[in-house]
């Protein structure tokens, strides 16, 4: 093949990777826009059931309409007294915060934590049961099983606290510039269940995660009765003292009738000092972070250059 043939179909193929890149992107971006309406949808029909049906019946109606391994999962965590951890409404926080939503959320998540330990700890009893040699007496064998337990029951939370980081660190990201788009949204006209609404569309590609949450609190502003509650679910779901901070102005622009767009604007501003502060921060413990590395990797080819040709001459 000679060289100009070469080109040629090399041009095709790079055209062809780029069209094909393109056409992934925005079916990947239907996908995700797709994907956060069927999430607001289940939890606006959740509301609706629940305005429906009423939230003061018998807990025994309740009961039947829990699911089979729902029911079943409550009575083995009762049975072993860890009911305190099912009703905590911190682990149901967490949840929230790391996107894991639904009825079974927290016996799904105590019981994996229960199992991930009991199965850590026989592990480590069989991998110490099937090695030749043990140098140690017999019952370091329970220390270990012990301590491989105690590994397996913390490990879903950990796993738990980087999902968690994870989604703030992307909603932060994204916060400042969804409050100018708020901004203008209200100084438009328009109310703040539509400017949310609007909000929520326009972030879907650039944050999935903070288009969703938005969308959820869309929702709950357009069944609750109070939207004092709404914004206090949506600082729950976050877990961002700029989303908590959000919900303070509306609450108090509500409760005193400022103007909506004024206590927004304000803070926005506010949230694109602190995150051009944050970038400062950074840059200015980048030299002192970059000491170690030139020490190791610059200087040791740096003195072969210089030194190099003499010491070879001598």
């Amino acid at each position: 093949m000679d060289f100009p043939t070469f080109i040629m179909w090399a041009l095709v193929f790079g055209g062809a990777a780029s069209v094909l890149f393109f056409g992934m992107s925005l079916v990947k971006g239907g996908k995700r826009a797709k994907r956060i309406k069927a999430v607001v949808s289940q939890h606006r029909g959740d509301l609706s059931r629940k305005q429906t049906d009423g939230l003061n019946r018998p807990s025994a109606i309740r009961q039947q309409k829990e699911k089979a391994h729902v029911r079943l999962v409550n009575k083995l965590l009762g049975a072993i007294n860890l009911q305190d951890m099912l009703s905590s409404k911190e682990i149901g926080f967490e949840l929230a915060q790391a996107g894991l939503r639904g009825r079974g959320v927290i016996p799904a998540y105590v019981s994996t934590r229960v199992l991930m330990a009991i199965g850590a700890a026989i592990g480590t009893m069989v991998v110490l049961g099937l090695a030749k040699e043990f140098p140690y007496p017999e019952f370091v064998k329970f220390i270990f099983a012990g301590g491989g337990g105690v590994v397996g029951f913390f490990l879903p939370k950990v796993l738990l606290k980087n999902t968690i980081a994870k989604r703030q660190k992307d909603m932060t990201r994204a916060f400042p510039d969804c409050l100018d788009l708020l901004t203008i949204c209200v100084e438009s006209g328009l109310g703040i269940e539509a400017a949310f609404a609007r909000v929520t569309e326009e972030i879907a590609e650039a944050s999935p995660t903070l288009a969703q949450e938005f969308g959820l609190l869309t929702a709950e502003l357009a069944y609750l009765s109070e939207r004092r509650i709404a914004y206090q679910n949506f600082t729950n779901r976050t877990g961002l003292p700029t989303a908590k901070a959000l919900s303070t102005a509306l609450i108090q622009s509500e409760q005193y009738g400022t103007p909506v767009g004024i206590a927004i604007k304000v803070l926005s501003q506010e949230k694109r000092d602190e995150r051009m502060s944050a970038a400062e921060r950074k840059a200015a413990a980048l030299p002192a972070k970059l000491t170690v590395p030139m020490i190791i990797f610059f200087l040791p080819v740096l003195f072969v250059v210089v030194i190099g040709p003499a010491a070879m001459q001598f």
